[in-house]
């Protein structure tokens, strides 16, 4: 039987949800945790009734986590044991192979390794705990937050500026002066070679 899509109000606990890519900003992780913990307990069943995570339903009825990564690793990282999910995608009747063609056809998979370079599907970890850090998506994160760019609903978008930092900026920079680099990183943000990207605020000439 085909499964209802939308909001699933029994909470499912997050070691069970499966990521639909290989790795995150572990910088930006530890924002969120800062921000649930100065939120305070009071507040808690409220947050996630406002955040339920989208999933798609796949083989032997796994839940594989679409959007909202960041925060479940938080979440789990701080001890929370369960959210609240929302359906918005029905695959379970499709094997595994073509269920990972059907979840990349709709745009709703980022199979790429913490370099940048794009993995086979069996790469994607099983778990929110097992996902890796790749720091140019907290530098993505962070300039945005800075004004470096406008948030917009494009699935993947940090990535994409993920992916042209990784080209601006040595990993080694990174390592040692993250401040340093995302000044610079808000300049070359706006920047016309940097016009394709979602988001972009530059000025064009």
């Amino acid at each position: 039987m085909r499964a209802s899509l939308g909001p699933v109000l029994e909470p499912v606990d997050i070691v069970s949800l499966r990521p639909t890519q290989i790795t995150v900003g572990l910088r930006e992780v530890e924002l969120k945790r800062r921000q649930w913990r100065e939120r305070g307990t009071n507040h808690d069943e409220h947050y996630l009734g406002r955040h339920m995570v989208p999933v798609a339903i796949g083989p032997k009825g796994h839940l594989y986590v679409v959007d909202h990564h960041h925060l479940l690793r938080a979440l789990h990282d701080e001890k929370v044991p369960q959210v609240l999910t929302r359906t918005v995608a029905d695959l379970g009747s499709l094997d595994k192979p073509l269920f990972w063609t059907a979840l990349d056809k709709l745009g709703l998979l980022h199979p790429f390794d913490a370099a940048g370079s794009r993995r086979d599907y069996e790469h994607i970890p099983e778990s929110i705990a097992d996902l890796v850090d790749d720091p140019y998506r907290s530098l993505a994160g962070e300039l945005r937050r800075n004004g470096g760019y406008a948030k917009v609903q494009l699935p993947f978008a940090e990535f994409l500026w993920a992916d042209y930092l990784r080209s601006q900026f040595a990993a080694a920079d990174l390592a040692g002066d993250f401040d340093a680099v995302l000044e610079k990183a808000l300049v070359v943000a706006r920047q016309r070679a940097a016009s394709y990207l979602p988001g972009w605020c530059g000025v064009d000439d």
